[in-house]
């Protein structure tokens, strides 16, 4: 499927707020250069705080915890040994380049495009946009990968219906990132947090803990509810206001041929290969890709290692649709479509350098542990409670997210202060991790320290070349309001009719 790569223009119907933030967003300097200036400003904050002698008290182990400044020498020693580290660690940027070698390969065959066409002319027209939205909350069991493989898929599908690619890239990415940990399935992020408040709980009672499935109820739900609301979101009000693109561009609405067809079938079969070999890897008790440790599934190598999987299921389907329908015909147009591919994201790569310096600095300061602790100490010492207090809680998790990629992290510095105090008052931990969820994630499409932003634009780049950070936080900013509204309502909704949050989880201890 091709994609035009030059500048397209849309019939822009959307309020002047969001027309002017995309103006002056675009203004900005290109995201590298932008993230270099963030450095030196943070160099300049973490110098004026360690004059100071500013610290911060780390919750769980209640050490002291110095503001230590770029400028100095050992922030000199730290930058030029630790620069490189910096860029090749960033978590993002091996996954991304992993999976864009499988979905490369899947896209440059030609069965994305046939995948697309069949979808076109199965699910109904009315029914693609909640379809697509179901489909990316359900793709949490992939973790970050998910955010990788499924909105440029979503923009894809729209492009081929004649409709507006950046809603449908929108409406996914939303789902997958505002949505954040919204599941039918017991996920990854289920088990990391719920170890991270089982430890917290403890420092209160020695015997609680909180497991994988504490929340299911609640999020089971959240599902279903968001999905009808974004879809109502997305075709109410983002599409009208995203006015008809206006991009030459093929539309493939034919039906797919029979070699396509017969292509695809293959595909299906060595997709059902693939999983069945991966059942057999994991579901036995013993299974190779079970934890050696515990044996069961949470921490093994089927979690650890799911980008390796997702790569090879991409180039299995890959090769064997593009042998079938002879776009593969040597192991040298395997190599040149995934060559193709990677050479796209030399503008990702530099951007990812300033970004991981960023993100590391911010770091290696302890500001973002200052912000934590700081906000924490607050919401403590004004002692209010019930509802008031969760939404203070939620409020203040929501602001830390615009400054720390990583929910997880946040929880780590919450948990030991806000669990223990609400367990006081007399709420289920299971509960309070709930609010931080229910907190956490809205404004995630629009925090300011965001990895994955230079693989957004690269995406919005090939439907409209002039795309930059105001292109796309116009296009997110609906969103971000959208799923701070739904998640706030949900939340009070499912505290005033006192309903569990999971399997024998109330609310209240007492």
């Amino acid at each position: 499927m091709s994609h035009p790569s030059y500048a397209s223009d849309t019939t822009d119907n959307r309020g002047s707020f969001l027309r002017s933030l995309e103006v002056i967003g675009n203004k900005l300097p290109n995201p590298a250069i932008l993230f270099l200036l963030l450095i030196f400003g943070l160099a300049a904050l973490s110098a004026v705080l360690a004059s100071q002698n500013v610290t911060a008290i780390h919750p769980l182990t209640h050490k002291l915890i110095p503001i230590k400044s770029l400028f100095s020498q050992e922030g000199l020693h730290w930058f030029m040994t630790d620069m490189v580290k910096n860029y090749i660690n960033f978590p993002p940027l091996g996954m991304i380049l992993v999976l864009t070698l499988g979905i490369g390969l899947v896209e440059k065959t030609g069965l994305m495009e046939s995948l697309i066409k069949t979808a076109i002319h199965t699910i109904p027209k009315r029914f693609i946009t909640f379809t697509i939205i179901i489909m990316s909350f359900m793709s949490h069991l992939a973790s970050d990968a998910a955010i990788v493989v499924v909105p440029p898929i979503a923009a894809m599908v729209f492009y081929s219906m004649g409709r507006h690619p950046f809603v449908g890239f929108a409406c996914s990415l939303a789902a997958i990132y505002s949505g954040f940990t919204a599941n039918i399935l017991i996920v990854t992020t289920d088990v990391l947090l719920s170890g991270i408040t089982t430890q917290a709980a403890k420092i209160v009672d020695p015997n609680m803990i909180v497991t994988p499935v504490d929340n299911w109820y609640f999020m089971c739900f959240a599902v279903f509810y968001l999905a009808i609301l974004t879809t109502i979101v997305t075709e109410k009000f983002v599409e009208p206001r995203m006015g008809k693109y206006m991009g030459e561009q093929t539309v493939f609405l034919e039906k797919p041929s029979g070699l396509q067809l017969s292509s695809l079938k293959a595909a299906g079969w060595s997709t059902l290969a693939f999983v069945a070999i991966l059942v057999a890897l994991v579901a036995p008790e013993g299974a190779l890709l079970r934890n050696p440790e515990t044996g069961g599934i949470p921490g093994s190598p089927f979690i650890k290692g799911i980008v390796p999987l997702l790569f090879l299921f991409f180039l299995t389907v890959g090769l064997t649709y593009g042998i079938k329908a002879r776009t593969i015909k040597s192991g040298d147009d395997a190599v040149k479509m995934m060559t193709e591919c990677v050479r796209g994201l030399a503008g990702f790569l530099v951007m990812v350098f300033a970004i991981a310096q960023f993100i590391a600095a911010f770091s290696w300061t302890n500001i973002s542990t200052l912000i934590a602790t700081s906000g924490a100490d607050f919401l403590k010492s004004i002692g209010m409670t019930g509802l008031p207090a969760l939404l203070c809680f939620m409020l203040f998790g929501q602001f830390m997210g615009l400054f720390i990629a990583s929910g997880s992290a946040i929880w780590s510095l919450l948990s030991p202060v806000f669990v223990p105090m609400f367990m006081l008052l007399g709420y289920h931990p299971a509960f309070i991790q709930v609010a931080f969820r229910a907190g956490d994630g809205a404004f995630n499409t629009i925090q300011v320290v965001n990895p994955f932003l230079p693989l957004f634009l690269e995406t919005l780049k090939k439907y409209k070349e002039e795309s930059g950070i105001g292109t796309y936080l116009s296009l997110m900013m609906p969103y971000a309001l959208s799923f701070f509204a739904m998640w706030y309502a949900l939340f009070i909704f499912w505290y005033l009719m006192g309903l569990p949050v999971g399997p024998g989880v109330p609310q209240r201890l007492w």
